[in-house]
């Protein structure tokens, strides 16, 4: 097994705490002015029984990330409940539920990369890329020259999912949004 440090934590990695294999849902890198530090929050569900809990970590402190059979497979089709990939090597399709997805069906378009992790054998996870484009559905309509703002608005995405986008981003254009925690990024 590999040690990784705290900060190096995604969301959708596996690792190994108390003695039993965790699937990280949420990471985030809290830093607090003066004395505090910082430190990483993250969200973690064991994968057997489906308890979740809430860790806070050193940003130094390290992890054991377990052995994992990585497979790249593509996504192929949604089929009622169930999201359909297909092994590149052996054609051999695998399908998993929305459940078991766990908030990342919003980012999956067909015929996309994905890694599926394995571990002893059984499937125990699936890794986004770091950034999907997706392009907007439905959101208000755009303010010209509204370049240098603060402010967001809410748009819906081809997959279903709601990103808070700047105002001058309009329905169908596409933009790149991250798949750790759904924030916009840039037009793409």
């Amino acid at each position: 097994m590999a040690r990784i440090l705290a900060t190096e934590i995604r969301v959708g990695n596996l690792i190994e705490w108390d003695k039993r294999l965790w699937r990280v849902l949420k990471s985030y890198h809290v830093h607090v002015g003066g004395r505090g530090g910082a430190y990483m929050q993250i969200e973690i569900k064991d994968i057997e029984n489906g308890q979740k809990r809430n860790e806070r970590l050193a940003t130094d402190e390290k992890l054991e990330r377990p052995y994992i059979e990585k497979r790249h497979m593509v996504y192929s089709y949604q089929d009622g409940d169930n999201y359909v990939f297909m092994d590149n090597e052996t054609y051999e399709q695998l399908p998993l539920s929305a459940e078991y997805l766990e908030g990342q069906t919003g980012y999956l378009l067909p015929n996309m990369d994905v890694e599926i992790n394995f571990h002893n054998g059984r499937t125990i996870g699936i890794e986004l890329p770091t950034s999907v484009v997706l392009e907007v559905v439905d959101t208000e309509p755009g303010v010209r020259n509204a370049t240098a703002t603060t402010t967001f608005k809410p748009a819906r995405m081809e997959t279903g999912i709601t990103v808070q986008v700047p105002p001058f981003v309009t329905s169908g254009e596409k933009v790149r949004v991250k798949t750790d925690d759904g924030s916009y990024i840039e037009r793409a």
